[in-house]
């Protein structure tokens, strides 16, 4: 595994405080890790997470609603989101 990168730190530290039955967009992470243009960086900062039990990846959709990617499939993570009550309408 390569070494990570200091953003994709602070884009999986700032994943990890996501709630249980809560989701948020990119764009939320972007702006609290202080990148706010970096929407599309946070995603394909998730898409390599190698951590997916510890970094709950699949709790971040995109802003207009669709859950979006996911390393492990699309069928997977909206599972996930369905399992824990926040599935986005």
């Amino acid at each position: 595994m390569k070494p990570l990168t200091s953003f994709q730190k602070k884009v999986y530290t700032e994943v990890k405080r996501i709630p249980r039955g809560e989701i948020r967009t990119y764009a939320w992470v972007a702006r609290r890790i202080g990148k706010p243009r970096a929407v599309r960086a946070v995603g394909t900062a998730l898409k390599k997470n190698p951590f997916t039990i510890i970094v709950p990846c699949h709790r971040v959709v995109r802003s207009d609603g669709d859950i979006g990617e996911y390393a492990l499939g699309a069928d997977l993570k909206k599972r996930l989101l369905e399992i824990e009550g926040c599935y986005p309408k």
